[in-house]
């Protein structure tokens, strides 16, 4: 049967089928205009666990997600498809989260890191980092040379770092767009160089990455701010405080996206971290902060930058966790994101 015939043999109305892809969605991944690729990785997680299982809770919440989208019509009929959970990289993050877990301890207990235990314990850590970062980094390419529109979903925010270099590659220069809690420009945040806190640190070494816009950020510390200050303008942050400042002082955030967008060139990488949002709506994520965004302030900020002209070539969602007692309310809510911003990134993709 054809893509086609699918579409017109599908009920969009619908219950999502449990064996269809994702969002119950008809079509096979070479059917799919959109490709998402589950990194299910959370061996750095500095606080709270769980985002190794994000992308499977995720793919069981997307059968309940309604299809229509307000903003692009029949959005559905393009196809988002997710690739194959990799069972090796979720039993190497278990495994060598356990292996983290110890170190960190051992710091926090007054250990040396120069010892040779200790640096044993971290080489083996960083020496798996970037057999993922290559791994990602492959997969990713893959599809881009397929000439799919390419999300990733995370497990913890290091996991992209590959996907950032196989787009420097594909496309050559861009800015990343980064929504999120922490600024993420620690340099080896405990001892580990692939840190989740030195996701952004470690993208700002890929030389086609031009800028870095860092919306909603209310929890770093002085070398973050301080790196910031001193980039001559490579990191333009948007703080949590200011935002909510100036909106309590009468500014719209529709003045604030503007002002944002001004920021951006043409082409843009979405880097999301769940705890962008308001942490109510993401209790179960690693490092949840007070503050922070509802869905649709997000939402209005990315149909703003589609409706510019802009493109934004890829992106990644990261940091979702259904939580140790099986609730799906992360889920739920990234489900919905998840579908409402795929949608969006084609549409700015291919007009």
């Amino acid at each position: 049967m054809t893509k086609e015939d699918k579409i017109k043999n599908f009920d969009a109305n619908g219950i999502g089928q449990l064996n269809d892809g994702m969002f119950g969605l008809p079509f096979t991944l070479d059917e799919c205009e959109t490709v998402l690729v589950p990194v299910p990785w959370e061996v750095t997680v500095s606080y709270g666990s769980g985002t190794v299982n994000g992308p499977r809770a995720i793919l069981d919440a997307s059968y309940q997600v309604d299809l229509h989208d307000p903003f692009v019509k029949d959005a559905w009929k393009k196809g988002i498809g997710l690739d194959e959970i990799n069972d090796e990289i979720k039993t190497k993050s278990t495994l060598l989260r356990a292996s983290a877990e110890e170190y960190i301890g051992a710091l926090a207990n007054g250990g040396d890191e120069n010892s040779e235990e200790l640096k044993k314990a971290s080489q083996k850590i960083t020496n798996e980092c970037l057999w993922l970062n290559q791994w990602v980094k492959n997969r990713t390419l893959h599809f881009l040379n397929q000439n799919k529109i390419v999300g990733l979903l995370g497990g913890d925010h290091s996991t992209p770092l590959g996907f950032m270099q196989a787009l420097s590659e594909k496309f050559g220069n861009y800015t990343i767009l980064q929504i999120d809690a922490h600024a993420d420009l620690r340099n080896a945040y405990e001892g580990f160089e692939f840190s989740h806190a030195s996701i952004m640190f470690n993208a700002l070494k890929i030389k086609e990455i031009e800028k870095l816009v860092q919306v909603g950020i209310r929890d770093y510390c002085e070398e973050e701010l301080n790196l910031i200050q001193k980039s001559q303008g490579r990191i333009k942050t948007f703080f949590d405080r200011d935002i909510k400042y100036a909106q309590f002082s009468g500014d719209s955030w529709d003045r604030i996206c503007n002002r944002i967008i001004a920021e951006l060139p043409k082409n843009i990488y979405l880097s999301f971290d769940i705890d962008g949002l308001d942490p109510k709506l993401c209790p179960n994520t690693g490092t949840p902060v007070a503050g922070g965004f509802e869905t649709e302030q997000v939402l209005f900020l990315l149909e703003k930058i589609v409706s510019s002209g802009r493109k934004i070539i890829a992106f990644d969602l990261n940091e979702v966790s259904p939580g140790f007692g099986g609730g799906d309310w992360d889920a739920n809510v990234a489900a919905r994101l998840l579908y409402r911003i795929a949608n969006m990134v084609n549409r700015s993709y291919k007009d």
